[in-house]
Order: structure tokens, then C-alpha cells, then sequence
């Protein structure tokens, strides 16, 4: 939970801090335009860092996936040429969607750049490849029926796990997660913007509904909303990363929708009696709006922490983490579980997710609150997260441990909206240096090592790398080469 009690005294101490490691990141970086914020470089970076995001593709889809069934195994030794047993996760399935998405948004604005080779090679066919994707993606979906805080529906949504049949998977209780639906969510709404087809919008609000259906508007004793997403329908605990991720597409589709009638049914509480389930049809470029202001505004004072960044998640379950129901007129609802305290590891995505949601929100509502809290977020974060030394003078080390890899790129994203506040780029700087050196250093066959500045191990047999990691290092590659080009900042 967020410390109200943190004095202003605190305060200062940590901008202090915050600005010593920016003040020691811009000397140990030397000037580089574009990187630092006085001007785009030439092309020719922004043209290697998309040739070096399209050869992580495909390497990755070579090697992990079945050209058949497009099966994607979670580990490969590029040493061994050995793919691992285990099949990957819909979240490590959706990361290659998130890469190619990335590559296209990037082919898009170098074409519009006038350096369009690389689109003319490539992106005909990344479109037809993220077809490919969202049709076996089909293998991780299934039905079933949830008895929700506002009513009782039946959803098809995506499982943890794949399946051999497409539409079977289980996906009852712990065996999905609302953060699952809300990565695709993202990505369904980027591919959206990149290709105009409307069956990912359509995908994407109906995800949406489903997330947001696990939006708890039971009411406390003074008849507030408890509000709050838990990990999953089969979870009382309320994540950071079942919250923060769904903020910046809740204002990218009240943007779809600014100015036209169409209308949304929206579920709620009465105010008045705090049991009886009501609902009425809104716009839906309000609905989303409110929604992710909502949101943002429950993560900010229930997870931000006294450094500044964001902890994981609203435990301390009374008196227990069972999923509890109540019987409201005879009809059986799901019902709150009080969470006591904020508990668990600050991960950098989710305060990444929390940047980029500020600056989505600042874009859309032009409230100073957003710039300031973007502004905060972006000096905490790279302070807690970035050790400037730790394995290499002049580089920043982030954590890699667990799946830290694809959770860094997520605070990359956040650095890159964040451009929009007028933060330094040496946020993005470190990023582009570690990849670089990785490159230089480690590329094996195409695959980068789990840590870029320390690269493999002597143990060839123990070499697998996360397909996922692949694609997260494909997808910051693009990421930094929308930055180079005219219009990315």
C-alpha cells in the first residue's frame, strides 16, 4: 500500500537520489543525438536496430516453433540444438506477437520517414506472420462460466496453457489469468492501428469486457468501491500486473471511440444500499476513460512505495485468499475479500505499466497529475531499477533473473512514452548500449545470452534461452528504432 505517512523530507531524499544516477548516467554516456534529446540521429541506427529486431524474429520462430501446428517450446540451446520439451505459455506466446507488432510499427514510420527498404522486404510478410500467430493462438482458448461481482456469463478466454485442440483448453479458476487477456489486449489494439481489421478490435473489447468484468465494485462501510483486479478469477489477491497493464489500451480505445455515440453497458454497486447489482448503458469513450483513470487511480494508492516505484501486490487476505460469494436477492455474486497490506518484490514492468499509463493519460486528458507522476515515476524507476558499474564500467545493469528480461522491456516502453514528459534519454541509452553489446559480444548463431553484459556460461549444456527473451529483446530493438526516427519522440 501506498505510505501516506512518508514524509516530505523523504521526499527530497529520493529526487536527490534519483538525480545523482541520471547526473552520473549523462557523464558516462559521451553525446549522441536523438539518445539524448537534442535531435534524431542519422538513419543508420534506427536501420540496424530494425534489421537486428527482424533477425531476432526470425531466428526465434525458426527454431522454437513448429512449422506445422506452430507450437512455440519455451527454451533453446543454441549450442546443443536442443529444444525443450515444455510448450510455452499464452504470456511467452503473446511476447512474439508484441515483437512483431513492435517490427511493423517501426517498418511503418521508417517508410513514412522515406526509408521504406526495409518495410518493401519485410512487412507483407510480418503481417501475414501476425495472422499466423493470432489463428494458433486459438490453441490456448476455452469457455467456461463465471459467477462475477455483477452477474453470471459464460466467456471464452485464453488458458495459461496450449492445448492440442483449438477452443478446448481449461480454463477454469487458476487456469487463466487476467493479466494473460490484457497483454493480448494490448497488442490486439496495436495490431488494430497497424491494419485497420476489425476482428482485433472486436477481440480486444470482448477481452476487455472479460478483465474488466473482474473489476471488484463491491462497496466498503462508507460505501466507497473497493475496486481492484485479482491476478485471476480463481485469485482473492490483487496484482500490479492484473491492474496496471490494462490502463494505456483503456485509453487507446476511448480514443477509437472519442466522439461517436456508441454505447456500453456498464455493471456497478448502488451507492446507496452497497449490495444491490445495478447497471446503465454509457458512451464508450467515457466508459474506458473512467475506467482507466480508475484504475491507475487504485494501483497508485494501494502499490506505489516509498521508494517511488510499484510493489507487486495487495496481499494480507482476511481472513483467508478463498474466493468468498455472497446472496444478493436470491442471486448468488461474487464477493470481496479484504486485503490488508502491500506485500512483494517491486518488478520493473510494473512500473513500466504505470508509466506509459500516465503518459497515455496525460495525452488524453491533458491533466498536469499524469505528467508529474510520469515524470516521478521515470527518476524513481531508473534509480531502483539501473546499477550503473555493477558488471561493466559505464553500463547500466539491469536485473535478469526469472523472467526480469521480458519485465525490463516493459519499463522500456514506459521510457519511450515517457519521451513525451521530456525525460532524458539516457533511460533509453542504457537500454541501447546493453543490447549492443550483447550483439557484439555474445551473438551466437543469432541468439543473445539471458545477461547481455555477461554473457553465456561455460556450461554449454545449460545454454537454453527463453524464446520469450528473444522476443523481448526483438521487440527493444524496435521500440529504440521508433525512437530514432523522425516523429518518435
Amino acid at each position: 500500500m501506498k505510505i501516506f505517512a512518508t514524509t516530505i523530507y523523504c521526499s527530497v531524499l529520493l529526487i536527490v537520489a534519483a538525480t545523482t544516477v541520471l547526473c552520473a548516467g549523462c557523464a558516462a554516456y559521451p553525446s549522441r543525438p536523438g539518445l539524448n534529446g537534442t535531435g534524431n540521429n542519422p538513419p543508420s541506427l534506427a536501420v540496424q536496430n530494425l534489421e537486428r529486431s527482424i533477425n531476432l524474429i526470425d531466428v526465434t520462430i525458426s527454431h522454437y516453433f513448429d512449422p506445422t501446428t506452430f507450437e512455440m517450446r519455451r527454451f533453446y540451446n543454441p549450442f546443443t540444438n536442443v529444444k525443450s520439451e515444455e510448450r510455452a505459455s499464452v504470456w511467452m506466446y503473446t511476447a512474439g506477437i508484441e515483437a512483431v507488432n513492435a517490427v511493423l510499427s517501426g517498418l511503418k514510420q521508417a517508410k513514412e520517414s522515406g526509408h521504406s527498404r526495409l518495410y518493401d522486404l519485410h512487412y507483407a510478410r510480418y503481417v501475414d506472420l501476425l495472422d499466423k500467430l493470432y489463428a494458433n493462438a486459438d490453441y490456448y482458448l476455452g469457455t467456461f462460466e463465471l459467477v462475477s461481482f455483477t452477474q453470471t456469463r459464460t466467456w471464452s478466454v485464453y488458458a495459461v496453457d496450449r492445448v492440442k485442440e483449438k477452443g478446448q483448453a481449461n480454463v477454469k479458476g487458476v487456469l487463466n489469468v487476467y493479466d494473460d487477456q490484457m497483454w493480448l489486449i494490448r497488442e490486439l489494439l496495436d495490431s488494430y492501428k497497424l491494419t485497420g481489421k476489425a476482428e482485433y478490435l472486436n477481440k480486444a473489447e470482448y477481452l476487455t469486457a472479460y478483465v474488466l468484468d473482474g473489476w471488484d465494485v463491491t462497496r466498503d462501510e462508507n460505501g466507497k468501491e473497493n475496486g481492484g483486479i485479482p491476478w485471476g478469477p480463481g485469485y482473492t489477491t490483487k496484482h500490479a500486473c492484473s491492474n496496471g497493464p490494462l490502463i494505456s489500451p483503456l485509453v487507446w480505445l476511448h480514443e477509437i471511440y472519442k466522439g461517436k455515440p456508441d454505447e456500453i453497458e456498464h455493471r456497478f454497486v448502488d451507492e446507496k444500499d452497497g449490495r444491490t447489482r445495478r447497471s446503465r448503458y454509457v458512451t464508450k469513450q467515457q466508459y474506458y476513460l473512467d475506467y482507466a483513470r480508475s484504475i491507475y487511480g487504485w494501483q497508485q494508492s494501494m502499490l506505489l512505495n516509498a521508494e517511488g516505484v510499484y510493489a507487486d501486490m495487495m496481499g494480507g487476505c482476511v481472513p483467508n485468499c478463498d474466493v468468498r460469494y455472497e446472496e444478493v436477492n436470491g442471486v448468488r455474486y461474487r464477493a470481496n475479500t479484504a486485503l490488508s497490506r502491500a506485500v512483494g518484490q517491486a518488478y520493473t514492468y510494473n512500473s513500466g505499466t504505470m508509466l506509459s499509463g500516465a503518459a497515455d493519460l496525460y495525452r488524453a486528458t491533458g491533466d498536469d497529475k499524469y505528467l508529474e507522476d510520469g515524470r516521478s515515476l521515470a527518476r524513481a524507476s531508473f534509480a531502483q531499477f539501473a546499477s550503473l558499474g555493477r558488471d561493466i564500467p559505464e553500463y547500466y545493469s539491469f536485473g535478469t533473473d526469472g523472467f526480469k528480461n521480458w519485465f525490463n522491456g516493459i519499463l522500456l516502453r514506459g521510457y519511450h512514452d515517457a519521451a513525451a514528459f521530456g525525460e532524458p534519454a539516457v533511460y533509453l541509452n542504457a537500454f541501447q548500449k546493453n543490447l549492443d553489446y550483447g550483439f557484439a559480444h555474445f551473438n551466437h548463431n543469432g541468439f543473445l545470452p539471458t545477461n547481455l553484459l555477461k554473457g553465456w556460461a561455460e556450461d554449454k549444456e545449460k545454454q537454453g534461452v527463453e524464446g520469450m527473451f528473444m522476443f523481448a529483446y526483438a521487440a527493444q530493438y524496435a521500440i529504440l528504432a521508433k525512437h530514432e526516427l523522425p516523429g518518435g519522440l
